[in-house]
């Protein structure tokens, strides 16, 4: 069955580069890892910009981001808000991420309810895309905004944070809720140009770290690097790495990932809104050494990181996630019972008028997308309504199934910013089986392909 929705009227700019990574949706502060669970998948942790923000205050959320081949990408939402942290009242900033013994994290800053004084918060999932549930912030960490994890090679945990021309880094202790007060030192003097946003990986018995910098104090930020033989330094300063470039935003912040055997560097710009620096996008591009193990500089390119004209993200948002991903369930229930479902189950006992699940989707501009929904109805037929955002269509009929597939219901426009998207018992004519939802699945599409 497919039908086509007609939500909003506008067209979607055609972007034949890979550059920016995602274009549906603004992104910034990207932290990449390759998990050791799962060496053929790269997975992209960001920061999120309102559409339309002139300022970064608005930042409220994080997402994840995963690929196989760097040009097909799924976005699973939003993993973690400021309304499922307590203790913090705002700026949802940069933020990085860990697989530490057995358990995902998100190490992130936000400020302290009450106080405003940016806190380093820990959040832990069992699975990569989340969600994630907040356990509280990191104790003896002054100020501590633009988090980075390392885990070194012995299991060690460090912490690395920096603000307004200032850096530091610490030994965590094994909980990653607080530091060994004795390990903290102060990197500042010997970082140049420093101002945030320290990240720092391994290569060759080295250790780099990679930082946004102002020469002096003029913005926009460049990106530099030091080198030290152990995780806290002394650490040498090299050189910049990214200069200015077309299209940069006042703000730059990255990290570094091997992926397959070759080395990428992932930071962001303002090439989607043409220039906004409040509005940033990921970028990617690769990351080369010489000789002598010192970064080559590196353009950012339009090209990017294949040859493909460009790349294309599905948005892949799990029923269960409810309240913690921004939807809601609604008189529905979390079960496992029909087998084949992804993620930590599905959403039924659709049994009353109202009763519903519903999704969040964030994008950048007006775009559209194939909508398509996995369900199961093993006793029958399954007529339900769905609203995407106040629009209402009551022509979505769920075959029988007796196990999970996915059904293609055409093309849908999305508006920028947050998109609900409800599926709901239909308040007049009854069901003939009990509807499962197992997901919903937006795919990027382009003008040119319609």
């Amino acid at each position: 069955m497919k039908k086509i929705i007609g939500l909003f009227i506008c067209c979607t700019s055609l972007c034949f580069s890979q550059n920016p990574v995602f274009t549906h949706v603004f992104t910034a502060d990207p932290s990449p890892h390759v998990w050791p669970d799962d060496p053929n998948t790269l997975w992209v942790y960001t920061s999120h910009d309102e559409p339309g923000s002139n300022n970064h205050y608005g930042m409220t959320g994080y997402h994840a981001f995963s690929t196989t081949d760097l040009v097909n990408w799924t976005d699973h939402g939003r993993i973690l808000h400021l309304e499922n942290v307590q203790w913090a009242e705002s700026h949802a900033w940069a933020m990085d991420a860990a697989y530490y013994r057995g358990k995902y994290y998100l190490i992130y800053c936000m400020k302290e309810a009450g106080i405003g004084l940016f806190r380093t918060g820990v959040a832990r999932s069992d699975v990569p895309q989340g969600p994630f549930t907040d356990l509280g912030y990191v104790k003896g960490v002054e100020f501590g905004q633009d988090p980075a994890i390392f885990i070194d090679d012995d299991g060690k945990p460090y912490l690395y944070w920096g603000h307004d021309r200032q850096c530091f880094g610490a030994q965590l202790n094994d909980d990653l809720m607080s530091i060994k007060p004795e390990t903290q030192v102060e990197l500042t003097k010997q970082l140049t140009h420093v101002f945030e946003g320290p990240w720092v990986h391994k290569r060759k018995g080295k250790y780099y770290l990679t930082y946004p910098g102002l020469t002096p104090r003029r913005w926009p930020e460049k990106m530099f690097y030091a080198v030290a033989d152990k995780p806290l330094g002394p650490y040498e300063f090299k050189d910049c790495f990214i200069d200015d470039f077309e299209g940069q935003s006042g703000t730059n912040h990255g990290g570094t990932v091997t992926y397959k055997g070759k080395d990428l560097m992932f930071y962001h710009s303002a090439w989607l809104s043409d220039g906004l620096s409040e509005t940033r996008s990921v970028m990617a591009d690769y990351l080369n050494y010489d000789k002598e193990g010192n970064i080559i500089p590196i353009v950012p390119s339009k090209t990017g990181l294949t040859k493909a004209k460009r790349t294309r993200t599905t948005l892949h948002l799990e029923a269960e996630n409810g309240f913690a991903a921004g939807g809601k369930l609604y008189n529905v229930i979390v079960d496992t019972w029909i087998k084949g479902y992804s993620g930590k189950g599905y959403v039924t006992n659709f049994d009353n008028p109202y009763d519903h699940v519903s999704l969040l989707a964030q994008v950048a501009k007006t775009s559209k997308y194939r909508f398509k929904v996995r369900y199961a109805s093993p006793e029958g037929e399954s007529n339900h309504d769905i609203l995407i955002n106040s629009h209402q269509y009551r022509d979505f009929v769920f075959p029988k199934s007796e196990g999970f597939t996915e059904i293609d219901f055409g093309i849908v426009e999305l508006k920028p910013g947050d998109n609900l998207i409800r599926i709901l018992k239909r308040n007049w004519k009854p069901s003939k089986g009990q509807l499962a939802i197992d997901y919903v699945k937006l795919e990027q599409v382009f003008d040119d392909e319609l």
